[in-house]
């Protein structure tokens, strides 16, 4: 009986979008949290780096990126399960891996073989109906003297053996540049999500481009980072919106040093608003600030033939409400970037799955943090 509450809600509320997420979406209440251990392997691989997470209610499986550059195992996800129940999660743990590959059918090469063609996965999200996933890659954009790398980011689709089949077309405004234009460094393709039954595909920009504005900083500015929607079917652009993110919460260590706010993860809550990720952090202070929205699409200006919105600012923004700090939780909340609607619970309400990103870093935690969806 539970397995079929899993199917259909979860058809329900991803896919007909027939529930207004204003209503079906209050808040977020933590039930429990689960940590990998650290270096752990799996079929000759080093988990970590988990950087997007999907869930398939047909297998009940979850799918997991690394975002590991081909450096210390290839390129590739995960497949999982996770138990839990409104206690809490129980276990997760990993059934399968999945190797990612170019069209050729052979591996991607890491930094010091190719650094024009080395992946830097960070979403995956799967299609049921193409039975077909789509993965998204920053690129990189190095530039020294003497060594300049400029790899554009791409919205890849692969079939269900990992091999490269086909891509999303990048706007022009996402090419990489030596000069400071278009996207900054590691600051790009950090979310996507599909919407409306599978025939329109919504992929975030992690920062602002250069052209766009500053970074956000520790005060509110005019800051805007980009939400692209496609046509799946078309593999067309069809809209580009502003989405404003906060500022960053905490004073780095020293002030000088590296700080950031940005969008790691957007997902699918229906037809009008998306549930978006921020996630900040300041040197100094390990533990990172993770705040999720619900934002709303309609009444957003389309920017997509806009190539600066430092210039020309957007007359209408998404606008957003703010469902969770997990500041307030009280525990330690590493690098979160991903989320993913689960199973339903035996009470009918939805779950939401977060997993933490470790960076391979001895310091820095794997984590899975489960939330009930309340009304």
């Amino acid at each position: 009986m539970v397995n079929k509450i899993f199917f259909c809600g979860v058809l329900y509320v991803l896919f007909t979008g027939t529930a207004s997420a204003q209503n079906s979406i209050g808040s977020l209440k933590l039930l429990g949290s689960y940590e990998v251990p650290y270096h752990l392997q799996y079929n000759n691989t080093t988990i970590g780096g988990l950087s997007g997470i999907d869930y398939n209610p047909r297998k009940k499986e979850y799918y997991l990126i690394s975002d590991d550059r081909s450096a210390i195992s290839p390129a590739r996800f995960y497949t999982a399960k996770i138990n839990f129940s409104e206690k809490g999660i129980d276990t997760v743990y990993f059934t399968g891996v999945t190797l990612l590959q170019q069209k050729n059918g052979m591996l991607y090469p890491n930094s010091k073989q190719e650094p024009a063609r080395t992946p830097d996965p960070e979403a995956i999200r799967y299609n049921p109906l193409q039975n077909r996933f789509v993965w998204s890659s920053e690129g990189e954009r190095i530039v020294r003297r003497n060594d300049t790398v400029l790899e554009n980011p791409s919205i890849n689709i692969i079939n269900a053996e990992g091999r490269l089949v086909d891509s999303f077309p990048i706007p022009v405004q996402l090419a990489m540049q030596a000069g400071e234009h278009g996207p900054r460094q590691n600051g790009v393709f950090e979310g996507l999500t599909f919407a409306d039954n599978y025939k329109t595909l919504y992929v975030n920009v992690e920062e602002p481009l250069y052209d766009d504005g500053p970074r956000a900083g520790l005060r509110d500015t005019a800051t805007w980072v980009r939400i692209l929607k496609y046509d799946v079917a078309a593999k067309k652009l069809q809209a580009q919106y502003a989405y404003h993110p906060d500022a960053v919460p905490y004073k780095p260590v020293p002030a000088t040093a590296f700080m950031i706010n940005g969008l790691p993860d957007i997902l699918y809550a229906d037809h009008n608003h998306l549930l978006v990720m921020e996630r900040a952090f300041s040197t100094g202070r390990l533990q990172c600030t993770i705040k999720i929205y619900l934002a709303a699409v309609s009444g957003a200006s389309n920017i997509a033939a806009v190539a600066s919105l430092k210039q020309h600012p957007p007359a209408q923004v998404m606008q957003k409400k703010l469902l969770l700090n997990m500041d307030d939780l009280g525990r330690y909340i590493d690098n979160v970037e991903g989320m993913t609607f689960g199973p339903l619970l035996p009470n009918g309400h939805k779950t939401l799955v977060l997993v933490a990103d470790n960076n391979f870093n001895v310091l820095e935690k794997t984590q899975f943090f489960l939330f009930e969806v309340m009304p």
